[in-house]
């Protein structure tokens, strides 16, 4: 006999993947009584060990581009505490769900049912649920959960489908909204579902033999001329999908089958089969199958906007921005393995140049709220790859990285309108400003939103610091541990890889651009580090721009502020100069970027960096009007050296580089401890400091190795307040990894009061300057 228990909550959020975790951890943040319904044993979705697809998310695409909050505060964790590297496909393990659930744990205010499903729901009437009806697997227990607000974060949209909400499945046509990737006519095909496996190294050859009912390959052109490539022996594979002609929903077990019959298979050709892979193979052992599959796509919500590929392309601003994306338009070929090729830019080969490549380029760009709320139930929300876009839209906003944004921003305004029995309408008219502004507190980015918070006594203050970074430039030998470079191949030591075309990167071959934060400073002279194998003298054309931001990839974003010839002899690696005359003001912004180009010229190489200088990036020409982002910086120096570190960023109100490089930066030469302090014109009381420090926003997750802890990070710290004439210490942090601190202040002479504050930086995780986004104080 089954028990039977009501319970009742401010919020109840059906789905634990990253989307729902992250709302139900912000609602409960803003002091609202949650309750989180996950149907499987772990958090994480698909990130999970069950199925073990690592976040993907803008990052991979753009420097500086990670996602920031919740799913930012995960991910850094699992990284310092995890002992095992990480990769695109498999390699999930116990530490990520234990990470999930130590944050479940130690939230307020969060109440979470695991192993539970979701049954049927009542509603108040046809626009207001009133209460789900869920069972506990093997608890033989159901629960009726009542709440004033609903999230759904299923992925299959299973709660707004028994709740009567419209949905849409399937690819809307071309006719409907003239979308680029949509085909002519609108059809019911859906990307598929995946699973993984992993391999050992057993250290002497092992057998495998293949089940007579599992799937048998012999054609090496599937693989290697269709878009499969067996990139990585010991594990794998995106490409593993599975979908139509069955129903991602309603098939789900028989695609499970189906996926598990051709995995063993695949992995029999990369074992005994292959030429290229199969000696690589010969000791490796297969130890883990998923049997989980993880969805692409399934039933869309409609809410009330429905985001069409147009807005990511376009980079629409929204009223109602509370997230970012920046994932390519990734539409992967309806049937996966049985398609007759893989996804299209892997079928290309990765080719980023091609009209496919170009045309599905995109972000960072706006996601709004709108697309978060049910257009036909008043107290539902949504977050995932179930909210309200188009098939094309969905193939960018249905990451991990960026559907845990939504969820966060889902999270808060769930808990603002329980909490102050609001309207879906009356939510949007009136306290979208006051949702936005708790993102960003909250750790949060947004493209088109700064701090504007009236409560922040720190953007009263004049600011200043012991001693701010110069940028001189970057040459061919210089190092430093301030961004972590990485090569793809580096996140996976000892990997028994496929070969790959050896490709110069340095040469000109297309339009080459560089990002250079400038201050308030004139700029007289700049120098580039060429080779010139020609055997004769070269002209380089190039031009300088002041642009909007980190991010603009426009080929001419506009008239430029110089147009340059770099006369470059014979030889390799030659600093070579051109004289310039600019000013702050004028020519360009105070504390903004300049893009220096160089035209594409056959013979000339410009030697990348040793390292990557805070804030700054490069790109390439693409096509289209389009650059492309590199993870890397080209040789570069200028006269005078630029303040761009300059202390006073701190309260630019944006934690990351975006319009300027947003940071302060101490000077590296001189020895920690270093400080940045506040001061105000009156005393003011303050009782709480947060801070942003930098690091873990360059790349993707999945490019840090175990144990990791980033290098700017800020690990020791004082707060301290200036009282009767002296430096009272207010608090003390040791050993911090995270990107965002909040600490509560307890000064010793137990008086919050003073108009004067600093921030006393003891020692970093590696690197040799002091570094801090954003301070704020309440």
């Amino acid at each position: 006999m089954n028990v039977q228990i009501t319970e009742k909550y401010d919020i109840v959020v059906v789905g634990g993947g990253l989307a729902g975790f992250s709302a139900a951890v912000a609602a409960a943040r803003q002091g609202a009584q949650v309750c989180l319904v996950q149907d499987r044993p772990v958090f994480g979705g698909n990130s999970s060990s069950e199925i073990r697809v690592s976040p993907h998310g803008a990052a991979c695409f753009h420097a500086y581009a990670r996602e920031t909050g919740i799913i930012s505060e995960l991910l850094i964790e699992e990284r310092a505490v995890n002992h095992e590297w990480i990769t695109e496909n498999g390699w999930t393990n116990s530490v990520w769900d234990m990470t999930m659930y130590d944050m479940a744990v130690r939230t307020p205010g969060l109440t979470f049912h695991l192993n539970t499903a979701l049954l049927d729901l009542t509603m108040e009437h046809e626009r207001k649920i009133h209460a789900v009806r869920c069972r506990t697997a093997g608890a033989e227990t159901e629960l009726l959960i009542e709440a004033e607000q609903f999230i759904d974060c299923t992925g299959d949209g299973v709660l707004a489908d028994l709740a009567g909400c419209e949905w849409r499945m399937g690819s809307e046509g071309k006719d409907e909204f003239g979308e680029p990737h949509a085909p002519e006519q609108a059809n019911r095909e859906v990307m598929g579902n995946s699973i993984h496996f992993k391999a050992k190294d057993m250290g002497r050859p092992v057998p495998f033999v293949l089940p007579d009912w599992a799937i048998r390959y012999e054609d090496a052109s599937f693989f290697y001329d269709q878009g499969r490539k067996p990139y990585d022996i010991r594990s794998g594979y995106w490409w593993l999908e599975i979908g139509i002609p069955w129903h991602t929903i309603h098939d789900a077990e028989t695609i499970r089958h189906e996926l598990t019959r051709h995995t063993l298979g695949v992995w029999d050709w990369i074992k005994n089969r292959d030429p290229q892979t199969r000696e690589l193979a010969a000791n490796y052992a297969l130890d883990w199958i998923g049997q989980v599959p993880g969805k692409r796509e399934s039933r869309r919500i409609m809410g009330k906007y429905l985001m069409t590929e147009h807005d990511p392309a376009g980079r629409t601003v929204f009223e109602d921005e509370i997230a970012f994306g920046g994932w390519f338009l990734d539409l992967h070929t309806p049937g996966g393995l049985l398609a007759p090729t893989s996804e299209p830019s892997s079928a290309e080969h990765y080719d980023q140049t091609t009209d496919y490549a170009v045309k599905s380029y995109c972000g960072p760009y706006g996601i709004p709220l709108r697309i978060c709320m049910s257009k036909d139930v008043d107290n539902l929300m949504m977050a995932g790859r179930n909210v309200s876009v188009t098939h094309a839209a969905l193939g960018t906003v249905r990451v991990m990285g960026t559907t845990a944004l939504m969820g966060q921003a889902a999270g808060i305004a769930a808990a603002i309108a329980a909490t102050e029995q609001l309207s879906a309408d009356e939510l949007l008219a009136t306290r979208v400003p006051h949702i936005q502004q708790q993102l960003l507190r909250d750790g949060c980015f947004l493209p088109n939103v700064i701090n504007e918070d009236p409560l922040d006594l720190a953007r009263l203050a004049a600011v200043t610091a012991s001693s701010e970074a110069l940028l001189y430039g970057v040459g061919p030998g210089s190092s430093g541990t301030a961004e972590h470079l990485v090569d793809w191949t580096e996140t996976k030591p000892q990997a028994p890889v496929l070969p790959v075309q050896p490709y110069d990167r340095d040469r000109l071959n297309r339009r080459t651009g560089q990002w250079i934060a400038v201050g308030d400073r004139p700029v007289r002279q700049l120098e580039v580090c060429l080779t010139n194998s020609s055997g004769a003298v070269q002209q380089v054309k190039g031009y300088l721009y002041a642009v909007e931001s980190i991010w603009d990839y426009r080929t001419e974003p506009g008239r430029p502020v110089a147009e340059l010839e770099f006369i470059v002899p014979e030889g390799e690696e030659r600093w070579v100069s051109v004289p310039l005359d600019l000013e702050p003001g004028s020519d360009f912004p105070a504390f903004s970027y300049l893009r220096l180009d160089l035209l594409a010229h056959s013979g000339v190489a410009w030697i990348k960096a040793g390292t990557v200088i805070p804030g700054h990036a490069s790109a390439y020409e693409i096509g289209g009007g389009k650059m492309r982002s590199l993870k890397e910086n080209r040789s570069f120096r200028l006269e005078p050296p630029q303040n761009c570190y300059a202390a006073h960023q701190v309260t630019s109100g944006v934690t990351r580089p975006y319009r300027a490089a947003n940071l302060w930066r101490s000077n590296p030469q001189e020895p920690l401890e270093q400080w940045l302090e506040l001061s105000w014109e009156q005393p003011q009381e303050v009782h709480t400091v947060e801070l942003s420090f930098p690091g873990h926003l360059f790349h993707e997750y999945h490019n840090y190795p175990p144990l990791y802890r980033d290098p700017q990070c800020v690990r020791d710290y004082s707060i301290q307040l200036w009282q009767d004439g002296c430096w009272i210490e207010a608090a003390r942090v040791k050993d911090n990894y995270q990107r965002r601190n909040t600490v509560t202040l307890t000064p010793a002479s137990g008086s919050f009061t003073a108009d004067r504050l600093r921030v006393v930086i003891h020692g970093t995780n590696g690197d040799a300057s002091a570094a801090i986004y954003e301070i704020r104080c309440y």
